[in-house]
């Protein structure tokens, strides 16, 4: 057993537009999460989040801890965990999978790695309800993912180092909100325009063609509902798709553009500006796709 251990677990932003609910793809965004040897369970938390996670021990990270333990059936010492994130938290950026992950990976590592990749995967599942987040947090870059029974089958894409534009409008957009907005079915016509845009933007990310990506990347699923009920969205993502490529980042409410490194810093202000004229504040970065997935830290 390893009595200190730091892991690193990028930020996602899932559905990429039409993908919904398989798609995702890390960002070169993390949180450094270390373990070690102490008495009982404590966390403390540094950085994005912080003040709401440090209320008390139980949250996502080490429920995730816990609960590689239990399945592995192994007796869980005291340990120490410490986490510094710098993924935006309620942003549509992979936050709770990153959190599930650095769990599931930190104890992995402590109890001698008896769990493989796959085995973890699974518990990640199951614990965040799908792979679209989880998946490239485990695995970096691009990841398509879908459930078959018990099985989870995935494929991981290498990009190229596309610039990429994250703005968060600081505004209460709960998970549980973003679903509740969806429509219980689609029509055939919104189910085949996804599927061929789906197809159409894993290609022009992987090829670094920007030119497919800002004609494809369009959803009818999900995004026009949730942008609706996201004050200034509809007018932000307007916006974005001036300068890129652009969608909502997971269940948002953050929108992800792809654009030309000369524009990105424009992109940025001029995205934010949208909501700042709406008295909404934000909080914006400039990023790239991480190739790494969640790792052990030297």
């Amino acid at each position: 057993m390893c009595r200190m251990v730091k892991i690193r677990v990028p930020a996602t932003s899932a559905n990429l537009g039409p993908g919904f609910d398989c798609m995702g793809l890390a960002l070169d965004l993390w949180n450094e999460v270390t373990f070690e040897e102490g008495e009982g369970l404590k966390y403390r938390a540094s950085g994005e989040g912080a003040e709401r996670l440090n209320k008390g021990n139980k949250n996502l990270l080490t429920k995730a801890y816990a609960r590689l333990h239990e399945v592995c059936g192994k007796r869980m010492d005291g340990f120490r965990i410490s986490a510094c994130n710098g993924i935006l938290m309620s942003s549509g950026l992979g936050s709770s999978a990153a959190a599930i992950v650095a769990g599931l990976l930190g104890a992995n590592e402590i109890l001698g790695r008896p769990m493989d990749e796959a085995g973890l995967l699974k518990i990640a599942t199951e614990m965040e309800g799908h792979p679209d987040n989880v998946a490239p947090a485990m695995f970096g870059g691009l990841v398509v993912s879908i459930m078959v029974q018990e099985e989870i089958i995935w494929k991981r894409y290498e990009t190229p180092e596309w610039t990429v534009v994250i703005v968060k409008p600081l505004v209460e957009w709960l998970t549980k909100t973003a679903r509740a907005v969806l429509p219980k079915s689609v029509s055939r016509a919104d189910a085949i325009h996804n599927i061929g845009r789906s197809v159409l933007v894993v290609d022009a990310l992987r090829r670094g063609d920007h030119n497919l990506l800002k004609k494809t990347m369009d959803d009818r699923i999900h995004q026009p509902y949730r942008l609706k009920h996201i004050s200034g969205g509809a007018a932000a993502f307007k916006t974005a798709k001036l300068f890129g490529a652009a969608a909502l980042s997971g269940a948002g409410p953050s929108i992800i553009t792809f654009v030309p490194q000369d524009e990105a810093e424009n992109a940025r202000t001029q995205i934010a500006t949208v909501f700042e004229e709406r008295g909404i504040e934000t909080r914006s970065l400039i990023t790239k796709p991480a190739g790494q997935g969640a790792h052990r830290a030297a």
